[in-house]
């Protein structure tokens, strides 16, 4: 897919901007990014925008769009992405929630299920894993978290792609920045909310794909685990060799797990 057929635009939600990078053609799907923000086009990207529209936003605070002080925790954001949906006319809609991302979809989809046609969960925060704990990112540099997040950071090529070399301080301040609100909206109690299994139980109706690699080091294979017991008919799908960015360590599996749970 050739880069001009992207753009990037401004939305307004009431008195709130919000940067959207929007690809392709179809049905639209909104992907929500993760809690270093977003890490840009990837090939997995241009496999689904071949047959649909994907609308990526920027969370507010994150890259170009700018901090909204009201947001205070993830059921904000999850209140706040439901109104930019009505607003847009866009219910029923599908998404991809990627890490922290997938927390915000989890949080909207208890809030209210019709609002998603199917929901895809990868690696997803927001649940307390019943083994091991999930990773903190504030312990460590940017840069390793992110070698922490593949099983292979070297035999991974979109990896070594998007992190490897010397990073630019444009690079580096967009990582400090998203760690910052990170910390601001997920920090008390850290990446989870004690009270997503039960509220999980009454999302109904809701057609949920789970992602994890199986060798996840950011959050582990339990919290999965978990979403799938709390979440009735979900499917769990497990990737082999593969740790929290299976979109990019098995992109082929995973592009094709997505389009057809999709169609």
């Amino acid at each position: 897919m050739a880069t001009a057929e992207r753009k990037e635009q401004t939305m307004r939600v009431g008195d709130s901007s919000l940067t959207v990078v929007q690809g392709g053609s179809g049905q639209p799907v909104l992907v929500l990014h993760e809690e270093l923000g977003d890490p840009g086009w990837l090939q997995w990207h241009t496999e689904l925008a071949r047959s649909r529209t994907l609308m990526i936003p920027q969370h507010p605070g994150y890259g170009k769009s700018p901090q909204i002080k009201w947001i205070r925790n993830i059921r904000d954001l999850a209140c706040f992405y439901s109104r930019l949906i009505r607003e847009q006319g866009l219910a029923p809609i599908d998404v991809i929630g990627f890490s922290l991302g997938g927390w915000i979809a989890a949080e909207m989809a208890v809030n209210d299920a019709k609002q998603f046609r199917h929901m895809v969960l990868v690696g997803a925060t927001g649940i307390k894993p019943t083994d091991g704990d999930i990773a903190d990112l504030f312990t460590v540099t940017a840069r390793a978290y992110l070698n922490a997040s593949v099983q292979d950071t070297k035999g991974t090529a979109e990896f070594a792609k998007l992190y490897g070399g010397q990073h630019t301080p444009e690079q580096f301040e967009a990582w400090e920045d998203a760690r910052a609100e990170t910390s601001r909206i997920a920090w008390q109690p850290y990446m989870f909310n004690p009270s997503m299994p039960q509220l999980l139980e009454g999302v109904a109706g809701l057609p949920t794909l789970l992602i994890w690699g199986r060798q996840d080091r950011i959050v582990p294979l339990s919290a999965g685990e978990l979403y799938h017991k709390s979440i009735a008919g979900s499917e769990l799908m497990v990737v082999d060799r593969c740790g929290h960015r299976p979109e990019i360590e098995q992109q082929a599996e995973f592009s094709q797990r997505v389009q057809r749970f999709l169609a």
